[in-house]
């Protein structure tokens, strides 16, 4: 395997941590019914539909957006006003699409491009910090995801065997 800039090495791990949280929300997001997709614990908490609205509108904004400079609208606020909407699977495609055009666009960033400035969401961030906020904030939602899913399923969706090891294929 030829030798991978840093850039190459961010953006191919980025990806990967995507993807795996995305295998976890379409794991969850399947054993819900459409009422538990929607509920709230309390009115102050998101639902898991909320939840999936804010991803793919966060993914959006900073990655297709901001690092792509791609025209983007987005309501924020109805992310997490909603109250019902479309199916899991609805959503889950959506946010699907939107992480897999966001990947495509990460996969031909240089060193140099990563570097650059952009003013994302009121925020001066170079690329590098928009990817890795992406990451970061796509994996704490879905952590919420597998949360709530356990939660009200009643189900282990452990990744890891009594001894630590993995249990899905694919996943480090």
């Amino acid at each position: 395997m030829p030798p991978r800039d840093w850039a190459s090495e961010l953006t191919a791990y980025a990806e990967s941590k995507l993807a795996q949280n995305l295998a976890q929300i379409a794991r969850c997001t399947a054993m819900l019914t459409p009422a538990e997709l929607w509920h709230r614990a309390s009115q102050t908490c998101n639902s898991v539909g909320n939840l999936l609205l804010h991803l793919e509108g966060n993914v959006r904004q900073w990655i297709l957006g901001g690092v792509g400079g791609q025209p983007v609208t987005r309501d924020r606020p109805a992310e997490f006003s909603a109250r019902g909407g479309p199916s899991g699977a609805e959503l889950l495609a959506k946010l699907e699409g939107t992480t897999r055009a966001a990947c495509e666009l990460l996969r031909n960033r240089g060193p140099n491009e990563l570097l650059e400035h952009r003013l994302i969401q009121g925020y001066d961030v170079s690329e590098l910090v928009a990817v890795t906020h992406v990451v970061e904030h796509f994996s704490f939602h879905t952590g919420q995801i597998v949360h709530m899913t356990k939660a009200l399923r009643g189900v282990d969706l452990s990744q890891y065997d009594a001894q630590g090891r993995n249990v899905q294929p694919g996943l480090p």
